[in-house]
């Protein structure tokens, strides 16, 4: 969870981004890192495994302004895609404020996805994280690929969303990235459904990935704020 120095007046905030493996993390994060300005980032970490390699850096964005007056550091991580690192995975996870899955939109990568998604649900449960009431993003990547999947597929197997209980949140909400589109809807069956944030991309030339990473900090700096 998010840390305050008081010595430096900073909130340090954790943000993972979560997928399977050659899906565009480690792209996303060193995309991130290279528009970066060098005066408000950190060294970039990389932790090379087998097949594959977890990224770390921190980062303070000048244009999110500041909570209570102290000025918000984003620590990025990104986790192992491969099954076997999962002891990796669950260690990265812990602590975080948000989550980034980067789905693979590729039709045969589907499956791969949804193991995935399900593995980050069984670990965030592990730590006791409802992953419904923290701020969570999905970032469809490779959507430039000939076999991309239709969205409504990807929405359907990965995002089709889970059920509001409270009486206050029941209420539609219009998601301000797509026009005509929802956050929280009532479905032909009665019940208040809610779906994450959701954004396309093409981490090889960063198109989507900054958008991305601003709606999930702007998410983290509202449970702050």
């Amino acid at each position: 969870m998010s840390m305050i120095n008081y010595a430096s007046r900073e909130i340090n905030c954790k943000i993972v981004y979560y997928g399977s493996g050659l899906g565009g993390k480690t792209t996303s994060l060193e995309h991130v890192y290279t528009k970066t300005k060098p005066d408000t980032r950190g060294k970039l970490i990389s932790l090379a495994t087998e097949s594959e390699r977890t990224l770390f850096f921190d980062f303070l964005p000048v244009d999110l302004g500041t909570i209570r007056g102290f000025k918000t550091r984003f620590h990025l991580y990104t986790v192992p895609g491969q099954v076997y690192y999962n002891a990796s995975r669950k260690l990265i996870l812990k602590g975080a404020d948000g989550i980034v899955f980067v789905a693979d939109s590729q039709v045969e990568r589907m499956e791969a996805n949804q193991e995935a998604m399900q593995n980050l649900y069984d670990n965030m449960a592990e730590y006791g994280y409802d992953l419904t009431k923290m701020p969570f993003v999905l970032q469809y990547n490779k959507r430039d690929l000939r076999n991309a999947a239709p969205l409504a597929d990807l929405q359907n197997a990965l995002n089709p969303g889970w059920e509001v209980t409270d009486a206050a949140k029941q209420r539609v909400t219009p998601d301000p990235a797509h026009a005509g589109e929802t956050l929280v809807a009532q479905i032909p069956t009665g019940e208040w459904v809610e779906r994450a944030p959701y954004f396309e991309a093409v981490a090889v030339t960063g198109d989507g990935v900054f958008e991305t990473l601003r709606a999930v900090s702007k998410l983290v700096l509202k449970t702050l704020s």
